[in-house]
C-alpha cells in the first residue's frame, strides 16, 4: 500500500510539474534593448506612407508562377507534418516514443544532427524549379521550430553551425538568381513564442537551460491574449494583445533584419503570427527597414502577408487554394499550395497531377493572383521523383502556353462557363489579356467539336482578326454579335488545358 502511495505521489508531482508555468522567455541582449533603426528613405512606419509609397513589384505581377518549399529538421522525423516539434510533445507523443525514445532523452533539439543535408544541390534544385516554369523561389528561412537554415549572427542554432553546417539559404538564393529568378525569404518565427508548448509531455527537454536560446522557453498560452499562431477574426475583433513581450519583440525584428540585410531578399513572406493587430507598430517598422533598404538597392520587393496583418504594402497570401478569391479582385494576390496534403515532407505523402496545378494556377491569374506551388523536400536534401515529375509536366504545358500567362494581366472578365455565376455558358473558359490587343481564352473543359466564347462577340471586343490554338496552328472561327465560335480540331492537341489566342 505504502508503495502505491509513493507511485501516485510521484505522478502528482511529475504532472504538476508539468503544468507549472514555464521558465521566462529568453532572448537575445540588444543595444539599447532595441532592433536598428529604420534607414533613411521614401518610407515612414506609418499607413500613409506605405501606402504611398509602395506598388507590387512587375516581376511579380509578370511572373505568375513561383515555387515555396518547406524544408528543414521536421523533415527527419517525416511523420504528421512540418509541425512535428509541436506534436511530438502532444498529440504525437506516443508516435515519437514508439519511434524515438522519450522526448526527456530524445527532444527535437536531437533531430538536428540528423538533419545532414548531404545530397543537397542547388544548382540541381534550380534547374528543376526553371524547367518547371517557375519565375521566383521561396524557401522558408525559418519555420515555427525556431531552427534557421541561413547563416545568422543572432544564434547558434541555424544551419551554418549545426546538422548541415553550411548556409543552406545564401547557397540556394545563389543559385536561384544565377538562373535570373527571383529570390524570396519566409520567416514564421513570430509563432516560435509558444508553438511547442507541452500539451501532453510530462517529461521533456524543453525547460532545461542549457537549450533556453533554441526551445525558448516555448510560453503557456495565455487564453486572454491573442493566439501566437495567429488570432483568430473574433480576436482580432476584439482587439486582443498579442502575447509575446517586448523583448522578444525587438529579437524578432533584428532577426528579419539581418535576413534583410545578408540576403536581400526580393519577398519576405510571412505567417498568420504576425496578424494582430497590436503588432503594428513593430510591423511599419519592420515594412519601413524593408522598403528603405530596397531603395537603396534599386530593387522592387514586397511582403506578402495573410488576411490583413498589412493594410497597406503587401501581397496578400492565401493558404490553399480553397481559400482564394473567387472573383476577379482589384488588388495582386497569391496562393501558398502544397503539392503534397502537407507543406513539409512525410512519408507517403498523397500528391497532386500536374492536371489540378495547372487549372488552380489558371484559375488564379484569370482574377489577378499568382500560384506559389509548395514543394516538400526529404531530409537529406533530395526532392523526391515523384515531385519532380509533377513540376516537370507542368513546365512542359507552360513551354507551349507560358505566352498566356507569364506578362499577361486579368480581362475585364475573368471567365464564363457552367461554374461561374455571374457569366453563365455551356462552355467553360478562363481569360487573360496582353495589350490592347490579344486575349486569351483558357478551355478548361474540351467538349469537342465548336466551342462559342460568348464573351468575346463584336460587341463586347471588336472584330477578331485570328484565332490561334497555342502550340498547335490558327484554327477557323466566327464572330457574331452572340460571340465568337471557334471551331476545334477533332481532338484535344494538349495534354490538359488547351489555351486560345485571339487577335482582334
Amino acid at each position: 500500500m505504502k508503495k502505491i502511495l509513493l507511485i501516485l505521489l510521484s505522478m502528482i508531482s511529475v504532472s504538476t510539474l508539468a503544468q507549472q508555468d514555464p521558465p521566462p522567455r529568453v532572448t537575445i541582449k540588444l543595444p539599447n534593448e532595441k532592433a536598428a533603426d529604420i534607414p533613411p528613405g521614401p518610407y515612414q512606419p506609418t499607413w500613409e506612407s506605405i501606402k504611398e509609397n509602395y506598388h507590387t513589384p512587375k516581376w511579380f505581377i509578370d511572373g505568375k508562377f513561383g515555387i515555396f518549399i518547406h524544408w528543414g529538421v521536421y523533415s527527419v522525423a517525416a511523420a504528421g507534418s512540418e509541425w512535428y516539434p509541436r506534436h511530438m510533445y502532444g498529440g504525437m507523443l506516443k508516435h515519437h516514443t514508439e519511434n524515438w525514445g522519450n522526448p526527456k532523452d530524445f527532444g527535437y533539439k536531437d533531430f538536428i544532427p540528423l538533419f545532414t543535408a548531404e545530397k543537397f544541390n542547388p544548382e540541381e534544385w534550380t534547374s528543376l524549379f526553371k524547367e518547371a516554369g517557375a519565375t521566383y523561389v521561396i524557401p522558408t528561412a525559418e519555420h515555427h521550430d525556431g531552427f534557421a537554415l541561413y547563416d545568422s549572427d543572432l544564434t547558434r542554432w541555424d544551419a551554418k553551425d549545426m546538422g548541415p553546417k553550411r548556409d543552406l539559404i545564401g547557397d540556394l538564393a545563389k543559385a536561384v538568381r544565377k538562373q535570373g529568378m527571383k529570390f524570396g525569404m519566409s520567416n514564421h518565427r513570430m509563432e516560435h513564442w509558444d508553438f511547442m508548448y507541452p500539451t501532453a509531455a510530462t517529461e521533456h527537454d524543453l525547460y532545461e537551460p542549457e537549450y533556453a536560446d533554441f526551445y525558448g522557453p516555448p510560453q503557456k498560452p495565455d487564453k486572454t491574449k491573442a493566439s501566437a499562431m495567429g488570432p483568430s477574426a473574433e480576436e482580432v475583433m476584439e482587439g486582443k494583445e498579442a502575447p509575446q513581450n517586448q523583448a522578444f519583440l525587438e529579437e524578432w525584428l533584428a532577426r528579419c533584419q539581418e535576413i534583410i540585410d545578408k540576403y536581400q531578399p526580393d519577398m519576405l513572406w510571412f505567417d498568420n503570427g504576425i496578424n494582430s493587430r497590436t503588432l503594428d507598430p513593430l510591423k511599419l517598422r519592420l515594412a519601413a527597414y524593408y522598403y528603405n533598404r530596397a531603395a537603396q538597392w534599386g530593387n522592387e520587393v514586397s511582403l506578402s502577408t495573410k488576411h490583413d496583418a498589412y493594410l497597406y504594402g503587401t501581397v496578400k497570401d492565401f493558404e490553399r487554394q480553397g481559400r482564394a478569391p473567387q472573383v476577379l479582385t482589384d488588388y495582386y494576390w497569391q496562393v501558398d499550395e502544397p503539392i503534397g496534403h502537407k507543406f513539409g515532407y512525410v512519408e507517403d505523402l498523397k500528391l497532386q497531377t500536374s492536371s489540378q496545378i495547372i487549372r488552380k494556377l489558371i484559375e488564379n491569374i484569370s482574377k489577378n493572383g499568382n500560384l506559389c506551388l509548395n514543394i516538400s523536400p526529404k531530409a537529406d536534401g533530395t526532392i523526391p521523383e515523384n515531385q519532380q515529375a509533377v513540376l516537370r509536366n507542368i513546365g512542359k504545358w507552360l513551354k507551349i502556353n507560358g505566352d498566356a500567362v507569364y506578362g499577361t494581366r486579368a480581362w475585364e472578365l475573368f471567365g464564363e462557363g457552367p461554374s461561374v455565376e455571374d457569366n453563365k455558358s455551356d462552355y467553360d473558359f478562363r481569360f487573360t489579356k496582353k495589350g490592347d490587343k490579344i486575349l486569351y481564352a483558357f478551355y478548361v473543359r474540351w467538349q469537342g467539336n465548336n466551342a462559342i466564347i460568348k464573351s468575346f462577340s463584336t460587341e463586347n471586343i471588336g472584330k477578331v482578326k485570328e484565332v490561334e490554338l497555342l502550340g498547335f496552328k490558327k484554327v477557323s472561327f466566327t464572330q457574331t454579335r452572340n460571340g465568337l465560335e471557334i471551331i476545334l480540331p477533332d481532338k484535344n492537341p494538349n495534354e490538359d488545358i488547351s489555351v486560345f489566342k485571339i487577335s482582334f
